[in-house]
């Protein structure tokens, strides 16, 4: 029994730091072939809006003072060309909050990178 506890310990230590570092391998590939991408500008429709709200608490049961909390939220929109295709994208609150369905302007995006302009 202790002679598998230090096997079973260094796998897991293995599938955490190779998920790290797939994590980190995904993000780099992403920001590349973004770079790699060609810029187009079509006219497009907000479709939909949506947000991702994750968070992380720790309470103390045994001292209520003792609390604290983190949220962190992730916007979306969904676009709609006129070829009737729909791409959603990852977006800053700011845009989020100066965009509304069924607004229609030009959307620029290099990849899954976006910016919203024109008649909004």
């Amino acid at each position: 029994m202790f002679q598998i506890g230090p096997i079973i310990i260094a796998i897991i230590f293995i599938i955490v730091i190779s998920g790290f570092f797939y994590s980190i391998f995904k993000g780099i590939g992403q920001w590349r072939k973004n770079g790699q991408s060609q810029q187009l500008s079509v006219t497009a429709v907000v479709k939909s809006k949506r947000t991702d709200v994750s968070g992380i608490s720790n309470a103390n049961y045994q001292e209520e003072s003792n609390f604290s909390s983190s949220t962190y939220t992730f916007y979306y929109i969904t676009f709609e060309f006129v070829s009737g295709d729909c791409s959603e994208f990852h977006v800053s609150g700011k845009e989020y909050g100066l965009l509304s369905e069924n607004d229609i302007g030009v959307l620029s995006f290099q990849g899954r990178i976006s910016k919203a302009e024109g008649n909004y």
